[in-house]
C-alpha cells in the first residue's frame, strides 16, 4: 500500500491507516490475483462490463474498483468521469432518477471512453431503487459502466445480478495479510511481538481493514503491541478467559460460576456475544455424547438469538450457565471425569 498522494506530511500522519495505506493501483493489491488479472485484461481490451463485487468487508472490493478508475482516468478527468455513492448517501428511487440518471445520460464532449458509476454498499438500496436502476443500466450501457459493491449478494435483485459480471472477494488468508501488516509496521516503526501479530491476524478474520484498525488503536493506546494488549484494546475475550469460563460453567455450582463470569466480564469489559463465539469451537472439541452436544449447541444458539433481539445480557448469562449446568448433569460419570482438562485454544 502506498501513502495517499497529494497530502502534506501532517495530513498523512493524522490519517487513519486504512486510508493512508489504501492501494492506489491494481499492482498494489495483495489478493484475488485471478480477479485482478481478469479485470486488467478487460480494461486493456476496452471490454469492461458492468461489475458486481460481493463478499465480506475489508477484502478489497472498493480498493479494487478505485484502482481501476485511476488506471482508466487521469487525475484531472477523475471527478468528471466517476460518480461514487456510498451507503451514507441517500440512494432511494429519487437519487436513481436524479443524479445517477443525469450523470449516466450525459456525454462528455472532449473526453473519450465511458463514465463509471460506483455504488458502494448496494445491498442497502431499496427494492424500488434497484428496479429503477436496472432500466438505467440497460439504457445507458454505451455511455456508462456501473460497479455495484455489496456484502450480501442475496439482497441484490436477480435483474441487476444478470446485468453484471459477478466477482466474489473472499476473506484474506494469513499469508496475504502478514506481509502487508509488516510493511505498515516498518513504515510506522511499531514495536510488536510475534504473538501480537498472530492475535491481530486471528481477530481480524480475513478483514484487512479491521487488522489495520486493531494495529493502529493498539499501538496508540499501549505503545507495544503484544497478544495481551491486542485483546485488552479490542475488548475481546482472551483464550485463557474462555477456558476459565468453561471450567467454571462445568465444574462449579451455578451461583459461583455466574458470579465468577460476571466479575470477569465487568473487569475486562467483555461482551457475552463474543464469549459465545469463542466457546462454540470448544464445545465441538469436548468429549460430549452427540445428543448432549446437540442439546447444548441449540441452547447456546437460543441465547445468541435472544441477545441479537436486544434482551438483558445478565439474564442471558444466567441462561448460558444454566445450559452448561443442565448438560453436565446429563453426562455419564466416566465422561464427566474427562471434563477436568479443558483444552487450550490454538490461535492460528
Amino acid at each position: 500500500m502506498a501513502s495517499t498522494n497529494g497530502t502534506t506530511p501532517l495530513q498523512s500522519r493524522n490519517m487513519p491507516w486504512v486510508e493512508k495505506y489504501r492501494p492506489q493501483t491494481l499492482d498494489d493489491l495483495i489478493s484475488h490475483k485471478d480477479i485482478l488479472s481478469t479485470i486488467q485484461k478487460l480494461i486493456s481490451e476496452h471490454t469492461l462490463p458492468h461489475l458486481l463485487f460481493y463478499g465480506p468487508p475489508g477484502t478489497g472490493k472498493t480498493s479494487t474498483i478505485l484502482a481501476c478508475a485511476r488506471q482508466l482516468y487521469k487525475d484531472k478527468d477523475f471527478t468528471s468521469m466517476v460518480l461514487e455513492l456510498n451507503a451514507s448517501d441517500d440512494r432511494g428511487i429519487n437519487v436513481v432518477r436524479g443524479p445517477i440518471l443525469n450523470f449516466a445520460s450525459t456525454r462528455t464532449i472532449f473526453k473519450k471512453g465511458f463514465k463509471l458509476v460506483i455504488l458502494d454498499e448496494a445491498d442497502s438500496m431499496t427494492q424500488d431503487a434497484q428496479n429503477a436502476l436496472r432500466r438505467v443500466i440497460e439504457k445507458f450501457t454505451e455511455n456508462t459502466r456501473f460497479c455495484l459493491i455489496c456484502n450480501y449478494l442475496s439482497k441484490i435483485i436477480p435483474a441487476l445480478q444478470s446485468r453484471c459480471t459477478r466477482f466474489r472477494f473472499g476473506p484474506l488468508s494469513q499469508e496475504q495479510m502478514i506481509p502487508r501488516l509488516d510493511h505498515v509496521i516498518q513504515e510506522e516503526s511499531i514495536d510488536i511481538t510475534p504473538d501480537g501479530m498472530t492475535a491481530i491476524v486471528t481477530l481480524s478474520s480475513g478483514d484487512m481493514r479491521r487488522s489495520l484498525n486493531i494495529l493502529q488503536s493498539t499501538s496508540m493506546a499501549c505503545g507495544k503491541v503484544t497478544e495481551d494488549t491486542v485483546y485488552t484494546c479490542t475488548g475481546y475475550p482472551h483464550h485463557s478467559d474462555i477456558e476459565d469460563i468453561l471450567h467454571w460453567s462445568l465444574k462449579e455450582d451455578f451461583t459461583t460460576a455466574y458470579n465468577h463470569i460476571l466479575q470477569l466480564k465487568t473487569q475486562k469489559g467483555l461482551a457475552l456475544n463474543d464469549i459465545l463465539t469463542e466457546i462454540h469451537p470448544l464445545v465441538h472439541r469436548k468429549d460430549f455424547p452427540p445428543a448432549i452436544r446437540m442439546e447444548l449447541l441449540i441452547k447456546l444458539a437460543d441465547v445468541e438469538h435472544r441477545l441479537a433481539s436486544g434482551t438483558n445480557e445478565k439474564i442471558q448469562l444466567s441462561s448460558m450457565v444454566a445450559a452448561f449446568q443442565a448438560v453436565r448433569d446429563e453426562i455419564p460419570s466416566p465422561r464427566r471425569e474427562g471434563l477436568e482438562g479443558v483444552p487450550r485454544l490454538v490461535i492460528g
